[in-house]
């Protein structure tokens, strides 16, 4: 890959920065290329970095990162390398950035992420790129305010994805997302859905014929997914060997279900299904999977394209463990979106290097030729001392004065946990006879 397109790519990148570029920039530089960090004025230490180690915190509070007009560009570079013929894959999911001390944090609510734990909430769209390996290339990686919750948060992100591109889309989604809601949230949109759900849900068949007496019927036969004896006759059976390390594959299709809130929107049901046991002689819990939408895969590549869902879940460990996305322990909603952002550029940046660094291995890690995200990291400082930086050089401005001698310190406010609570309509008063 030219080394020009990456130049360019990060000059329009510091573009949309609006402001504090020069820090914020550097900043970048430096998060990508420290393996490790104990905290965020750390940075400063890097050779990357040409300011003073204030200015790291300069950055995340004057910085204004043009969070649309960076997805816009990042769907440019999609563009270019995804034939139209083709479904663009993204993968949607949420996580949590965990804060239980930070009680001058304003908005934290309660996250649920292997137990229950105080903090943020983001929601993130990301394009996966590859058929395997662990790239996924965030489009929008945003916080879940108090007053929004996972799934609405998740179809306004496809909604602004799919307006930006004339690709078709595909989103694949885990089981938190296999339900009603999600069906009518994105019935909107332009996209095909790939869902798993859980394996005790059930669905509907569609209605029989209007006998011309009454309200026409909804729904059809009930179908319990923990129960076989509710099951219709498949519309598709299929055996395939997709890969060596599963085996031979059972994919089976039930065609026009419904969920019971959903009765307007059909799916397409399918149970995929490992023929050979476990080394215990149990068999493999099955997979179950609702794919939504207007076009049609062919059945023995859709329930491979849920695989690729796992790429996100790749792309949050290494923001946490690698780019330190959870390092930093900020006083605002603000800062945090705001750092937060830089993320996805930084990750578009990896990717555009990767074929341009040359590997810097430790001794312990062997050579491989489809280098991940941190190797890429790991070796990243080279490209950039290469390349160079938009970011202009610093110019001195004197000393501060430093806190004024007679004012007076003020604790910050401190802010209660916002619990969020299902909305359930009130029941209307009876009226007297």
């Amino acid at each position: 890959m030219n080394s020009e397109l990456l130049k360019e790519f990060r000059q329009a990148a510091y573009d949309l920065l609006v402001k504090a570029k020069d820090a914020t920039f550097e900043l970048m530089d430096a998060v990508m290329t420290t393996r490790n960090a104990a905290c965020l004025a750390e940075f400063a230490l890097s050779p990357l970095f040409n300011r003073q180690w204030s200015s790291v915190y300069e950055a995340l509070q004057d910085s204004r990162p043009d969070r649309k007009k960076l997805m816009v560009m990042y769907i440019q570079q999609l563009e270019q390398q995804v034939p139209a013929t083709e479904h663009v894959l993204v993968a949607i999911d949420h996580t949590a950035w965990g804060r239980p001390d930070a009680k001058t944090l304003k908005d934290r609510t309660h996250q649920y992420q292997k137990g229950v734990i105080v903090g943020q909430g983001y929601s993130t769209i990301a394009w996966i790129p590859e058929e395997q390996g662990s790239w996924a290339l965030p489009l929008l990686h945003e916080r879940i305010t108090s007053g929004e919750s996972p799934i609405p948060k998740a179809a306004e992100q496809l909604k602004q994805v799919c307006e930006q591109l004339a690709t078709p889309v595909l989103a694949v989604l885990d089981r938190e997302y296999g339900n009603a809601t999600w069906v009518l949230a994105q019935a909107e949109i332009k996209a095909d859905c790939l869902m798993r759900v859980r394996k005790n849900a059930c669905f509907w068949s569609a209605p029989p014929a209007y006998s011309g007496r009454g309200r026409p019927r909804k729904h059809g036969q009930k179908i319990k997914l923990n129960d076989s004896q509710t099951w219709l006759e498949p519309d598709a059976i299929l055996e395939i060997d997709h890969h060596p390390q599963l085996g031979q594959v059972r994919v089976q299709q039930w065609q026009d279900l419904h969920f019971y809130r959903a009765a307007g929107n059909p799916l397409n049901l399918i149970l995929v299904e490992r023929i050979k046991p476990m080394s215990n002689g149990q068999p493999y819990p099955p997979l179950w999977l609702v794919w939504v939408g207007a076009r049609t895969l062919p059945l023995e590549q859709v329930w491979f394209k849920y695989l690729r869902r796992f790429g996100v879940d790749h792309w949050y460990r290494f923001a946490k463990q690698r780019l330190h996305w959870t390092l930093p322990n900020l006083r605002t909603p603000e800062q945090s979106q705001r750092w937060s952002d830089l993320l996805p550029l930084m990750s578009w940046q990896l990717w555009l290097a990767r074929d341009l660094v040359v590997e810097n291995r430790l001794p312990w890690q062997a050579a491989t030729i489809n280098l991940t995200p941190g190797r890429v990291a790991q070796s990243m400082i080279s490209v950039l001392v290469e390349i160079g930086t938009p970011a202009q050089s610093p110019k001195p401005r004197g000393k501060s004065p430093g806190w004024i001698k007679g004012n007076t310190r003020t604790k910050p406010p401190r802010y209660p946990t916002v619990k969020k609570r299902a909305s359930r309509s009130k029941k209307s008063p009876k009226v007297a006879a």
